[in-house]
């Protein structure tokens, strides 16, 4: 999840190329940007933000605000809340696979070990992330998902 691009952003007050190293967030980027496909030119380079196996996800988009404050940049994901080893005492993925089904969400995983890495309750709240994100001006919602089938390999 590094990602490092040179762009062209403004720095106090000039155009410059910089390189922007983003890790734990990727570039959204408002309508009009010329490193934009055509097809988003006019409405921004959408950007996914994964909830958690039992959270919805998002869909957003960079805002010119965003430019000048992140070098159009938001968040990635929700973001873990506990680690990998604690989410496996903590969550039994039994547990996990059981919760989901109850919910309505088809699962399929490569073992329960990593269903109990990935419970959703090691997640922050994505409807708060994305709330911040919002209040902050750096990008807007464009559509909400919520999961009908989860792949875990």
């Amino acid at each position: 999840h590094n990602i490092a691009k040179l762009e062209e952003h403004r720095v106090g007050g000039e155009v410059r190329d910089v390189v922007v190293h983003r890790k734990g967030a990727t570039r959204a980027f408002p309508a009009g940007r010329e490193e934009l496909p055509p097809v988003y030119s006019s409405t921004g380079h959408p950007v996914i933000i994964p909830g958690s196996m039992g959270t919805a996800s998002y869909v957003m988009v960079g805002t010119e605000l965003a430019l000048d404050e992140t070098f159009g940049s938001i968040c990635h994901g929700a973001g873990r809340v506990v680690s990998r080893a604690r989410a496996r005492r903590v969550h039994p993925g039994e547990e996990v696979l059981k919760r989901l089904e109850a919910q309505g969400t088809a699962v399929r995983a490569v073992s329960m070990k990593v269903l109990a890495e990935e419970a959703p309750e090691v997640y922050k709240d994505v409807d708060e992330v994305i709330k911040s994100v919002e209040l902050a001006g750096i990008a807007r919602k464009v559509a909400k998902m919520v999961p009908l089938g989860v792949v875990k390999g």
